[in-house]
């Protein structure tokens, strides 16, 4: 697999200074990964752009801005997080984390942000200093690289940050140097999946304690481990039962776990299709750049409300009546939002609850699902039917042949076919189409009142719209028939929970296995509480579990 190590050295020594020191940190990821690796499950998971953000706040704070583009990510498995295992890093992608580091660097030792950000200060500010160097990249690389670093690594960090404070006259670019380097380390930018002799099962591997650590780390906060988390892993407290429950139940009372299942919902919701996703402004003028954004964040809201903030069951997301509105929100659904707090002062976000007759009810229902998987100019039952399908309850739709003529569904001007669902009609009477489209279509008709930006209607082209449909042979009628359906449907809290291991783990569980069934029945058994799913899969042995042909990475 290529990965960063096999990234052109010149390219990447061409970029700047800020790369000067990275070549033996790449010999030695090239060595490591010349020993033999894992045949069933990968050695390494390039870390995502939402947990390279969420890892920089975590680390630095949130004033340090993130500017730049991150190397495209893959989908595989439905999710991001999973085709991170088969990532790799172009010449161009490494330039883009130079960029990112380069950004980050500057901001960490700036006036603003060095007395609160380094804990030491440089004998004189003009010249090396090898014990405050010394001090910060052993305190900031055991973070970064989720690790305590190797006296080696500090050693050469030190002389990238001292050869560039002589050369420049100053101490904060040097360190500014040392930490770019490291920034666009495979120590930071990659996961490693190191295994080593179980001491309790002769001839088998287990993963050591800090791949542990990374492991859960990145499940439950979407970042890379604290230093209480790396401490427990570094003491080995993570190989027995009593020690990682104690650092599960820690890390889930966090208010970082919000972080985390944000980030999990916004994979499996597929929301980084929103940066090529586009509407017409002649015929969505409330759509704007904002709603895009807000549309994300709403459903984001409305899911930590739920799930996290009240522990509420997890099917109810789909049919709940509560949620958040701004003014642009409200204005794209039609509904009645009064912006002002009790003080009179203006409120951005507000909790808002649907009336009992409201057609509106559940995520389904918001501009981040039914504009999401709409085109610019007109609603797609199929697309957002596959959506269902595909994100909410794990059913791959085969992708359509590639002759299909797509002429009834796309004229929406067409006099004798006025409604999407007539055009679809028409479209699957050829015998090519009507496979795929039995199983989308019924279930994504039913979301036919909302037009392509999210707003509601009744008619298309003067005539009522049908929103009748079924899902596994139950008939409904209307968005919040289909919700109380996706609700009902065992397939529903199946996905979720294999989704989150996958999340978590890199891989899909084994579901026919004891410990599987046992994470499904703890599931049931606490209403669909999905901090409760979270908290089953970070203390399950197949979370860890190592392929019994995986041998050591390094």
């Amino acid at each position: 697999m290529k990965t960063l190590n096999r990234v052109t050295l010149k390219r990447a020594l061409a970029v700047g200074i800020s790369l000067a020191g990275i070549a033996a940190g790449y010999q030695v990821f090239a060595a490591d990964e010349a020993k033999p690796a894992a045949t069933e499950q990968p050695t390494s998971l390039r870390i995502s752009p939402s947990q390279y953000r969420q890892s920089i706040t975590d680390i630095f704070g949130s004033s340090i801005a993130i500017t730049g583009r991150f190397e495209p990510e893959t989908r595989d498995e439905g999710l991001m997080a999973v085709g991170a295992r088969t990532a790799n890093v172009s010449d161009s992608g490494l330039e883009r984390y130079d960029d990112l580091a380069r950004g980050i660097a500057l901001q960490v030792v700036d006036e603003r942000h060095r007395a609160t950000l380094i804990s030491c200060k440089p004998a004189n500010a003009k010249a090396a200093d090898e014990a405050c160097a010394r001090k910060f990249i052993t305190e900031t690389g055991r973070l970064l690289y989720r690790r305590p670093l190797k006296e080696d690594e500090i050693q050469n960090q030190i002389k990238v940050a001292g050869d560039s404070a002589d050369k420049v006259h100053d101490f904060y670019a040097g360190l500014s140097t040392s930490l770019s380097t490291m920034l666009v380390s495979p120590n930071f930018l990659f996961r490693y999946k190191v295994v080593e002799a179980d001491p309790a099962h002769a001839g088998q591997k287990r993963m050591d304690s800090l791949t542990k650590a990374h492991q859960l780390s990145f499940l439950l906060w979407n970042a890379g481990p604290d230093d209480k988390l790396i401490e427990a892993a570094v003491k080995g407290e993570l190989q027995n039962k009593a020690g990682l429950q104690r650092q599960v139940d820690r890390m889930v009372s966090s208010p970082r776990l919000e972080a985390g299942v944000r980030a999990f919902f916004s994979d499996m919701l597929t929301f980084s299709d929103f940066e090529v996703m586009s509407k017409d402004p002649a015929f969505f003028p409330r759509y704007t750049l904002k709603v895009k954004d807000e549309s994300q964040e709403q459903t984001l809201r409305t899911i930590v409300d739920h799930v996290v903030k009240r522990q509420g069951d997890y099917r109810d997301l789909f049919t709940t009546r509560n949620t958040f509105l701004t003014r642009s929100l409200a204005a794209l659904y039609d509904v009645p939002l009064v912006e002002t707090t009790d003080n009179g002062q203006p409120m951005h976000w507000q909790p808002y609850t649907y009336g009992e007759n409201d057609p509106r009810a559940g995520i389904l229902a918001q501009a981040s699902f039914v504009a999401l998987h709409s085109p610019a100019g007109r609603t797609s039952p199929t697309g957002r039917g596959k959506a269902l399908r595909e994100a909410i309850l794990c059913q791959m739709v085969p992708p359509p042949p590639g002759n299909v003529d797509f002429k009834f569904v796309q004229d929406t001007t067409n006099p004798v076919y006025k409604t999407t669902r007539d055009r679809l009609t028409a479209h699957r009477s050829e015998a090519m189409c009507a496979g795929c489209h039995k199983i989308t279509d019924p279930i994504g008709l039913a979301l036919e009142n909302f037009d392509s930006s999210g707003g509601f209607r009744t008619t298309e082209n003067g005539v009522q719209i049908d929103t009748t449909g079924d899902l596994s042979g139950v008939k409904f009628d209307g968005p919040i028939g289909l919700s109380k359906a996706i609700h009902d449907d065992p397939a529903t809290v199946a996905c979720v929970a294999k989704r989150a291991f996958a999340f978590g783990a890199g891989r899909s569980p084994t579901t026919n296995s004891d410990d599987w069934k046992q994470i499904e029945r703890g599931f049931k058994d606490s209403n669909y509480n999905f901090v409760t799913l979270l908290r089953q899969i970070a203390l399950s042995d197949m979370f860890y579990a190592v392929p019994t042909q995986t041998v050591a990475a390094k």
